[in-house]
């Protein structure tokens, strides 16, 4: 028999089963929901694409032409009518639609009236200055209100938003304004960080110098800084808004128009466009929200705690939670400011009934101290999400034990920037969850886990992870490039054949364990080993909050694997820690994946979006010249890396 793909070399035997109360009470709690998406995918689509407000119904559920497809053909409706006007029309306009909390401590909370006749407003005043249907509109704007009102407002007048993450530098900006050929920006006069100002409108006004694209700048007052505002260009937003009708119709939009576009930061090469459509895409997100979340509209306060620049809060602060009516956390801030208990005291006070965050907030959590969350009471919480990357066993474990309370369920959500919505989670009310896996297909989607021939691979085995039937959030091609979409998506397995890029394994029963970028595997002595699963035996260990694994070159065994470990609390390593962490990785999951080097770390180098930059630890195992680390959240731990590693123990 061949080698595996990927080798499956960690076990996790733990299971968790849904809570009788929560399971008597959930939006899926009848295992049938599976075989019913099975038997009839389209009519399952089709039933909750029903469940949105269509101007006109459609004729056709799919048109499946590989590798593109159409959704909801013929049917016409407005996305910010589904996730305003539906509600307000249904009598639920005093319902709030975000509870927000700024970094310094200021508050609003906007009702769903509100939040549409602000949205009406800003809309009437993007006619005003032009901005018309199929219009692209680059929106650079923190974590304020005014962010998911210009989406919206682009959305209500069918408008193509494209949304920059604030963190992003204007070289950032600059590419993306070019390659959507956007007219308008909008941005603010600033944002706060950690107590500090980030002068977004500086960054806005050098990025509009080095292209010749923008024409029109909205600017938000968030801070009060000093800016400058060049005549005719550059606009204030409360004083655009000012005065501007409420009533604004909501344009007609197609399903298969196009609501935005948002760029994969990438870590090499120009940025890609994914763009999604209206009709399917509002439908997955709205159907995964109602399903995976298990929202109850009337009764929950649900918190994505992301960054609505990244997908996540494209679809599950924005979309997914104003089409099912929810009441949300929308917060500015960081989770370390004023102080490291800064989220449990917002949760605290709004009684948040649903958190979903990233793994790597919640390692940071770890590393803290289960003290910070135990000065606050979190009772309220009844269910937690994770996002972003695959969760190690023990930070489930931690975030369903100091923040759960050891009740609540954890949904481990995989899905990407190109699928729109979740693909592959526990239900809450069904699943009987594995810490660290995300477990089964969401009803009607279909992953299979595959090896280099592209044959399923038997339980046990991993492989890659790719997707073999259409779905309604995925995206439609690249924005301008449609030949790239085809060959980066669509080439490795067959043309009708998704490959995520992400490697994956199959455990005993057949459920699924991500294991990260097939980029992250590495080859010790002829195995394939993932990443994930060493990183995942490192954390089990009492004294480790979060680690970091990556290959060097090696004369004997092709790579040997290098861990950059950071340690709980007070904790610090040394040769006799670092021995212990070795055989510690050993005895869980075999002297294959022994490291030969642990560096300690107060840090490890992280995008924006709190995702691990293995590329660059590989390159300072391996002695490189690094390149520009100015996308990093935390640029200064490089150079402190690049120091250690050369005393690294073997």
């Amino acid at each position: 028999m061949s080698e595996p793909a990927i080798a499956n070399l960690y076990s996790e035997q733990r299971t968790f089963p849904p809570p009788e109360s929560f399971a008597a009470q959930a939006n899926a709690n009848d295992p049938s929901i599976y075989e019913e998406a099975e038997a009839d995918p389209e009519g399952w689509w089709a039933q909750h694409a029903r469940q949105l407000r269509w101007m006109r119904d459609f004729d056709t559920v799919l048109e499946w032409t590989p590798p593109h497809a159409k959704w909801f053909i013929g049917g016409e409706l407005n996305v910010a009518d589904n996730c305003l006007d539906r509600h307000v029309d249904a009598g639920y306009g005093e319902q709030i639609a975000f509870y927000w909390e700024g970094e310094p401590g200021d508050t609003r909370a906007l009702s769903y009236a509100e939040l549409k006749d602000e949205v009406s407003r800003f809309a009437n005043a993007l006619r005003g200055l032009g901005v018309g249907k199929g219009d692209r509109v680059a929106i650079y704007l923190p974590m304020i209100p005014e962010l998911p009102v210009a989406m919206l407002a682009c959305a209500r007048i069918g408008a193509i938003h494209s949304v920059v993450f604030a963190g992003f530098s204007s070289q950032a900006l600059v590419d993306r304004v070019d390659d959507a050929d956007a007219r308008v920006v909008i941005t603010a006069d600033g944002a706060y960080r950690k107590g500090n100002v980030v002068p977004l409108k500086e960054s806005t006004d050098k990025a509009i110098a080095a292209t010749d694209r923008i024409e029109t700048s909205i600017v938000v007052r968030r801070t009060g800084a000093e800016v400058d505002m060049q005549a005719g260009r550059d606009h204030w937003y409360h004083e655009l808004v000012s005065g501007q009708s409420t009533e604004c119709p909501a344009e007609p939009m197609d399903a298969e128009d196009v609501l935005y576009i948002l760029y994969t930061s990438g870590t090499t090469g120009k940025p890609k466009g994914i763009v999604h459509t209206t009709g399917g895409y509002l439908t997955h997100v709205a159907a995964t929200q109602r399903l995976v979340f298990d929202l109850k509209a009337d009764s929950d306060v649900y918190w994505c705690a992301a960054d609505i620049g990244w997908v996540t809060g494209h679809s599950y602060i924005v979309y997914g939670p104003l089409a099912c009516r929810a009441t949300s956390v929308l917060y500015e801030g960081a989770p370390d400011y004023p102080g490291k208990d800064r989220w449990w005291e917002i949760a605290n006070r709004y009684g948040v009934t649903i958190l979903y965050t990233a793994p790597t907030a919640i390692r940071a959590f770890m590393k803290w101290g289960a003290e910070y969350p135990q000065e606050h009471d979190l009772s309220s919480i009844r269910l937690l999400g994770s996002v972003g990357e695959p969760i190690n066993p023990e930070a489930w474990m931690w975030y369903h034990q100091h923040i759960g309370g050891g009740n609540a369920p954890v949904v481990d959500t995989w899905w990407q920037t190109e699928t729109g919505g979740i693909m592959i989670t526990p239900l809450p009310g069904i699943t009987h969850a594995k810490p660290g896996s995300a477990m089964v297909p969401f009803p009607g989607v279909k992953p299979v886990v595959v090896d280099d021939a592209g044959e399923p691979v038997p339980r046990g085995s991993g492989g890659y992870l790719t997707l073999q039937r259409p779905w309604p959030g995925m995206m439609r091609t690249l924005w301008g490039d449609d030949e790239r979409y085809r060959h980066t998506y669509w080439s490795s397995f067959g043309p009708d054949v998704y490959f995520a890029g992400d490697g994956a394994k199959l455990d005993e029963d057949g459920h699924i364990w991500l294991l990260g970028r097939v980029d992250d595997v590495m080859n010790v002595s002829g195995h394939r080993i993932s990443t994930t699963e060493v990183e995942s035996a490192l954390v089990d260990h009492p004294k480790v909050a979060e680690a970091a694994v990556t290959g060097r070159k090696d004369e004997l065994t092709g790579e040997a694997i290098v861990a950059f470990v950071t340690l709980r609390g007070a904790e610090e390593g040394n040769d006799e820690l670092a021995a212990e962490l070795r055989e510690h990785v050993a005895e869980r999951i075999g002297k294959l994946a022994r490291p030969a080097n642990v560096l300690f770390t107060p840090d490890l180098p992280k995008t924006r979006s709190g995702k691990i930059m293995r590329r660059l630890l590989k390159d300072i195992a391996e002695g490189r010249e690094l390149g520009d680390v100015s996308t990093l959240a935390n640029a200064d731990i490089v150079e402190e890396l690049s120091k250690s590693s050369a005393g690294g123990d073997e």
